[in-house]
């Protein structure tokens, strides 16, 4: 992409935004990271020292003030604020990159989209982890007939923090949008639907296990899928002894990875992407076979394919310039929304939704 850069407004400079998007625009030709957005003295001096020129405000308000020298607004701040500020951005004539969950309802997801489209403009959801290196490893297998016909896919994103860490994203107020079915359950769930298509029946169970948490943090969804694909899909912050990351059982052969993809590592650790980013060691390859555990030696390895989180801001940068699609749309967040919201019904009314 030549020319000059299409300028970037970042609200939020917490773990979202300092983490993952702010370094990917970095790393994006055809994007440049103009002004970000926070009211916390110690985020202000973090982005101004890693990103040396940049715009620093205080308040939304502020960055909309300069709508017209920007071409781009992300939006990274707590999950409350999603749509309230992407709906001024698309006022304002603005596309917008938003955080996962887009919205709180898939509701509310749709009204975004028909905004975006009546204005004609872009609106993408930053499902980062649709390029996850074990997720497109698994891809590719599918999409190979590797496994024969799917039959079962099992996910999961476990994590063991026995004490909660607090915030919005565990608080137990409902306005906040916080507790693992929505924060992690929205990669999960955005997963299986790319994989396997739509869902006719939700079954969940959650969780508030920890002394003090607010908000379930330890959750099961089930899903049927109208292909007859049923995935099991487990969320949870009390997960003492790990599963493994992937499971996918086929009339021919099934799929077992450990691991997470290493990306959010590398960057928590300042690393940029570059050579060989995404790259998994061979010790971590998943096993593909039939009739024996992989953890007995059962079973081929698979090289797992790089991660590539920088491909998502490459498909933004593309779709700004008419030089290609967006790469995840308010309407696929809606759909996922559409069983996050089953899956809370399920959970408290101990009943399997149909959709």
């Amino acid at each position: 992409m030549t020319g000059t850069p299409l300028r970037v407004g970042l609200v939020g400079y917490g773990l979202a935004g300092s983490l993952f998007h702010a370094p990917l625009i970095g790393a994006t030709e055809g994007l440049a990271l103009d002004t970000v957005v926070t009211s916390y003295p110690e985020r202000q001096q973090q982005a101004q020292a890693e990103f040396p020129g940049v715009h620093i405000v205080s308040t939304p308000d502020e960055l909309f003030d300069r709508a017209d020298e920007l071409d781009l607004i992300v939006v990274a701040s707590p999950n409350k604020t999603h749509v309230p500020l992407a709906t001024t951005a698309l006022e304002a004539g603005l596309p917008v990159v938003v955080d996962k969950p887009v919205a709180g309802t898939a509701a509310e997801a749709r009204e975004l989209a028909a905004l975006a489209e009546e204005r004609g403009l872009l609106l993408s959801v930053f499902q980062n982890r649709r390029w996850d290196s074990d997720f497109l490893t698994l891809r590719g297998l599918l999409e190979k007939g590797e496994l024969g016909d799917a039959w079962r896919f099992e996910s999961r994103f476990e994590r063991w923090r026995p004490q909660p860490k607090g915030g919005w994203r565990e608080s137990g107020d409902p306005a906040e949008i916080g507790g693992l079915l929505y924060d992690l359950g929205s990669h999960v769930v955005d997963q299986a639907l790319v994989l396997f298509g739509p869902v006719t029946e939700v079954y969940a169970e959650t969780d508030i296990r920890r002394p003090g948490a607010e908000t379930d943090d330890d959750t099961f969804v089930a899903l049927t899928h109208a292909n007859g694909v049923r995935s099991h899909l487990y969320v949870s912050a009390t997960t003492a002894q790990l599963g493994p990351r992937f499971r996918v059982l086929g009339s021919q052969a099934g799929f077992v990875k450990y691991g997470l993809d290493p990306q959010e590592a590398a960057l928590r650790e300042g690393l940029r992407p570059g050579p060989s980013w995404g790259a998994e060691p061979e010790s971590l390859w998943g096993r593909i076979g039939s009739g024996e555990s992989p953890l007995t030696g059962g079973g081929r390895p698979v090289p797992t394919v790089p991660g590539d989180y920088p491909a998502y801001y490459a498909a933004v940068a593309a779709a700004l310039t008419g030089a290609g699609p967006n790469p995840v749309t308010a309407l696929e967040a809606a759909a996922a929304l559409d069983v996050l919201e089953a899956a809370r019904r399920s959970a408290r009314d101990k009943v399997t939704v149909t959709l």
